[in-house]
């Protein structure tokens, strides 16, 4: 086999070729290992500066603790609840109240759904009670009102009629608008 200068060449360079191209994609895998080691630092590094974040928070909030409970020991003198404070249930919280002063009001009463004649206007209505006075509207005193005044009786006239009107409740038909 004659091996001419030309084929030696080519040989040559093929080979070198083939040398450069193993180094590169062996630099390639190189690269790219030290590039996923920069990555996986980098997620350390975040993940410390989390950490250091969160214990940085802690630090500061058990601090302020701290300074409110000394603040609570001077100034306040407030303390946690012992169990001997609760009570168990509405008999003992009863036990608790206190009866009434001279002068002090009345406690609040809630409406039901009973609603008692009153004998006074033969009215289902409740009294309108004077929070002043204490009395109903019915025992309060009328003011005084001129009997010859034709506006006034209008007025009441109309009021009357209003409240005839609006007493009534009238169904309206489906064609009706």
């Amino acid at each position: 086999m004659n091996l001419t200068s030309d084929r030696v060449r080519s040989i040559g360079w093929a080979t070198v070729l083939l040398v450069c191209g193993a180094l590169t994609i062996a630099l390639t895998l190189r690269v790219n290992a030290v590039k996923s080691q920069v990555h996986d630092t980098e997620k350390r590094i975040v993940w410390v500066q989390q950490d250091i974040d969160f214990l940085q928070t802690e630090f500061q909030t058990r601090s302020n603790q701290q300074a409110l409970k000394q603040l609570n020991d001077l100034e306040f003198g407030y303390k946690a609840p012992v169990a001997g404070q609760y009570i168990e249930g509405e008999r003992q919280l009863a036990a608790l109240g206190k009866a009434a002063g001279p002068g002090a009001p009345e406690p609040i009463r809630y409406a039901n759904a009973e609603r008692p004649v009153s004998h006074e206007t033969g009215s289902t209505l409740l009294a309108m009670v004077s929070p002043v006075a204490g009395a109903t509207a019915a025992a309060l005193p009328k003011p005084a009102v001129n009997a010859s005044d034709p506006e006034r009786e209008a007025l009441e006239r109309d009021a009357a009629a209003l409240s005839k009107r609006l007493a009534r409740i009238e169904v309206a038909e489906a064609g009706q608008q």
